[in-house]
């Protein structure tokens, strides 16, 4: 199920419920801007109209490739969609356009990859990859899938069980470390070590799953344990607020943040196992 909330945190309504979504993870858009749900527990990816929140299809139908339990979803440069297959250890490419498998991007078990959670073209056009069982960032390269090496070594900085990563505003890449309660900063170039951006447990937060740096300043942490979305000072990473709050409209187990592509866009979207939530986040500039 989907719900949404306001730019203040509280619940407006339930949306984008149907197509046998089961087990919803990470969520994305396609260039024509609807929405992508990876569905873990049917091993499909749903496609729904994001402004009505209708089911349109299967994009990519069940086990399509050998799909297995699918959790990160990215939209690539290149305009093909990129899923984790968490129990093939691989990651999927399939058209943009049609949702036909296009092979294995990355080969099973490439670079030692075990457990990939999440994904995302960097700033140098290559792909980082969680590798959750043996916590790591691994790097492929963005155009043949090519195992580059472990862009953030094993257990860098107390990493352990790493879930979400995102390119901050400074160029320093971020990761959640699940087991640890925190998010840890790396080296946007090296990956190298460079912090606890957001300290264990810091706002309440308790294994942290889905970040994302919003466009007013903010860094968005779905906290799993507690069923909120908490927000930190993007500069500083000192506690914000509890954006969203556990029980709202039912939210439970929130996992994954996503903005919506355009500019002006007003929405925020998280999934949660067993459920997929849409929050509203304010414009840029606005407070």
């Amino acid at each position: 199920m989907t719900k949404s909330f306001d730019s203040d945190g509280s619940f407006v309504a339930e949306a984008a419920v149907g197509g046998g979504l089961d087990g919803p993870q990470n969520v994305g858009f396609l260039s024509d801007g609807s929405l992508l749900v990876a569905s873990a527990f049917t091993d499909s990816v749903n496609r729904y109209e994001w402004e009505t929140g209708v089911f349109v299809g299967a994009f990519v139908a069940s086990g399509s490739g050998g799909l297995d339990n699918p959790i990160g979803l990215r939209l690539g440069p290149d305009g093909n969609v990129y899923v984790g297959s968490f129990m093939t250890r691989s990651v999927k490419r399939y058209n943009g356009q049609t949702g036909a498998y296009m092979g294995d991007f990355v080969p099973s078990a490439s670079g030692g990859l075990d457990g990939p959670n999440d994904l995302i073209f960097g700033p140098d056009g290559h792909c980082y990859v969680t590798s959750s069982v043996t916590n790591t960032v691994k790097r492929y390269n963005g155009a043949t899938g090519d195992f580059l090496g472990n862009f953030v070594t094993t257990n860098s900085g107390g990493l352990n069980s790493p879930v979400s990563v995102d390119f901050g505003p400074d160029g320093n890449l971020y990761v959640a470390s699940q087991l640890t309660d925190e998010i840890l900063r790396y080296d946007g170039t090296t990956g190298a070590f460079i912090d606890e951006f957001v300290t264990a447990r810091l706002g309440g937060l308790r294994k942290p799953a889905g970040v994302e740096f919003g466009a007013d300043g903010l860094m968005y942490v779905a906290s799993q344990d507690t069923s909120q979305v908490l927000r930190y000072d993007s500069a500083t990473g000192e506690f914000v607020d509890v954006f969203a709050g556990a029980g709202a409209g039912g939210l439970s187990r929130a996992v994954w943040l996503t903005f919506t592509p355009e500019p002006s866009a007003i929405l925020l979207l998280a999934a949660g196992v067993g459920a997929l939530m849409r929050v509203r986040r304010v414009r840029t500039g606005e407070t």
